[in-house]
């Protein structure tokens, strides 16, 4: 069945007014001055200077020696000639390795003599110290460079329409009339289209004669199947060897077998014996970038040598498909698909020449009250089926969630411009509510009253952002973010066309929506220096952000 491409319906006319371009929200580079990663700036074309400084630093050094050799060694060139005779030569190469061997035995010591005790000229010694100072620059960056990514694309058999879909779901035989139609309801509602995957062992009931198989050899059969197909994309994509990784994380939220899925691969993939790997469940639809924060602060600690990290985010729907008639747990037999990603990660700044993306910023936020932590909760209902509820406080949950990570992240991505406001806004709601305070102390409760209620400022995340990975958890939750953050059609239009082609693919959805932008949008296309936001959501409760920049 064929993808839908950047489709026109996404970015129709809103009934407030007309539609707004891209353009306009570009913002004045003077605006942009506090948000610029001047490090970055310095260190894209530091390693190339870096390299050409040695060369400098080598030619004067061969000067020095020539210079002083000058007066010492007999050669038959006129003035101002040079003659490039053997013993002109010979005597230019003791001169040098005479100086690195004095350097070496004292310790680096003598260079910083000065008048007669010195070994090295002053210019050499400004090379020496310039050189030392963009070394410092590169090594305290300490970047993050995305080399690749790669999303699984399901074959032609696993992919389903909403009939076939409600078709399985009474191929079952466990859920009443009531649940079919409560699911046909929240099917034609989600946002999904009419070809997304399912596994092979829950889509064969769709043949005669053949039930679902739910078992675990079915639940590695997939996991093979996905997670195989996007390590090898991704590591042909990055030019990476599978022997080059050096940290592996894998997300999965509700399948953790035995041996681990860090372990598949490691043993499919012939990877190093000493890898250092990581499997993370129970985290949710927002583990992916917890894997990716996971995999940074790994490479920090191989920031010397440098480092290759490759992350995995998938879900495994074959052992989760509920099986009871609670409103609260049939949500996730509507909404999660098959999916995955894998992301290859590297903090060589050699490698920063020919990566697709820099990380600029991660935020994670945990919330923890007892009403985000029951909001999405893995549980068996009244009939001992297993599944997992959705509570109706997930909305208010979130958006107290994603308020905190938004302020979080705010004051590394906005302009001065949004800024600014932020600041005042706060300043004068403190204000007042001190006066308020200060008014009813002194009896004046009816003059406290009168006193103006301040709203927060909401900041407008477009000026410093210029494209969103919203996580495709349904429409419902792309319209709440649309709304709140005052997005435009062409801002959501990759989490609604990753809804519709692919599902809710949990941790992975936002790499399908990376990869729209990236291959397919037509609306607002990717340039160059672009920054792309991802947020994305989890169980406990959590709200993860990250941005990119397009190098």
């Amino acid at each position: 069945m064929k993808r839908s491409e950047s489709d026109s319906s996404f970015v129709s006319a809103p009934e407030d007014g007309p539609i707004k371009d891209y353009r306009d929200y570009r913002v004045r580079k003077s605006s942009l001055i506090a948000t610029v990663n001047w490090t970055h700036v310095i260190g894209t074309y530091l390693p190339t200077l870096f390299l050409v400084g040695i060369g400098v630093l080598f030619a004067q050094l061969v000067h020095q020696v020539v210079s002083d050799l000058s007066s010492r060694v007999e050669h038959k060139a006129s003035p101002g000639e040079i003659d490039f005779s053997i013993e002109t030569i010979t005597a230019v190469i003791l001169g040098v390795r005479e100086i690195f061997s004095n350097l070496f035995s004292t310790f680096l010591v003598a260079p910083l003599q000065s008048g007669e005790g010195g070994i090295l000229s002053t210019d050499v010694k400004i090379t020496a110290l310039i050189l030392v100072v963009m070394g410092w620059i590169v090594l305290n960056d300490n970047p993050t460079y995305m080399l690749a990514f790669s999303t699984f694309k399901a074959p032609d058999s696993w992919k389903a329409d909403h009939p076939q879909i409600i078709q399985m779901m009474k191929n079952q035989n466990c859920f009443t009339d009531d649940s079919i139609k409560f699911m046909e309801r929240l099917l034609e509602r989600s946002g999904t289209g009419q070809s997304t995957a399912w596994p092979p062992g829950i889509i064969q009931c769709l043949e005669e004669g053949k039930e679902t198989d739910r078992s675990i050899s079915a639940s590695r059969k997939e996991a093979e199947t996905v997670i195989f197909d996007i390590v090898e994309s991704a590591l042909k994509k990055a030019k990476v060897h599978p022997k080059e990784v050096d940290v592996l994380v894998i997300n999965c939220s509700l399948f953790s077998p035995t041996p681990s899925l860090c372990a598949m691969v490691i043993s499919k993939f012939g990877m190093r014996q000493d890898i250092q790997s990581f499997n993370l469940s129970g985290m949710g639809c927002g583990a992916s970038l917890i894997s990716v924060g996971l995999a940074k602060d790994m490479l920090q600690r191989r920031r010397l040598q440098g480092g290759k990290a490759l992350v995995v985010s998938t879900e495994i729907i074959t052992p989760n498909l509920y099986h009871g008639n609670e409103r609260g747990f049939l949500l996730q037999n509507t909404l999660f698909r098959c999916g995955g990603a894998a992301i290859v990660l590297s903090n060589s700044w050699m490698d920063g020449r020919r990566a697709w993306y820099k990380l600029l910023h991660t935020v994670r936020v945990q919330s923890n009250s007892d009403e985000a932590y029951n909001c999405v909760y893995e549980a068996q209902d009244g009939d001992n089926q297993r599944g997992v509820r959705l509570s109706k406080e997930i909305v208010k949950v979130a958006g107290k969630c994603m308020e905190k990570n938004m302020t979080t992240i705010g004051p590394y991505v906005l302009p001065l411009s949004e800024q600014i406001p932020v600041v005042t806004t706060m300043a004068l709601r403190f204000m007042i509510k001190m006066t308020g305070k200060l008014l009813k102390k002194c009896g004046q409760e009816k003059l406290a009253a009168k006193l103006p209620n301040k709203k927060h400022y909401v900041p407008d995340f477009k000026r410093g952002i210029d494209h969103f990975c919203i996580h495709a958890g349904g429409r419902a939750v792309i319209d709440g973010i649309e709304k709140n953050m005052k997005l435009e059609l062409f801002h959501t239009e990759p989490s609604r066309m990753a809804l519709l082609n692919y599902g809710n693919t949990s941790s992975s959805s936002i790499w399908y929506e990376m990869e729209y932008i990236q291959e397919h949008q037509k609306t607002n296309p990717l340039k160059k220096g672009h920054r792309i936001m991802q947020v994305a959501f989890g169980s406990g409760f959590k709200c993860t952000s990250g941005v990119w920049l397009k190098l």
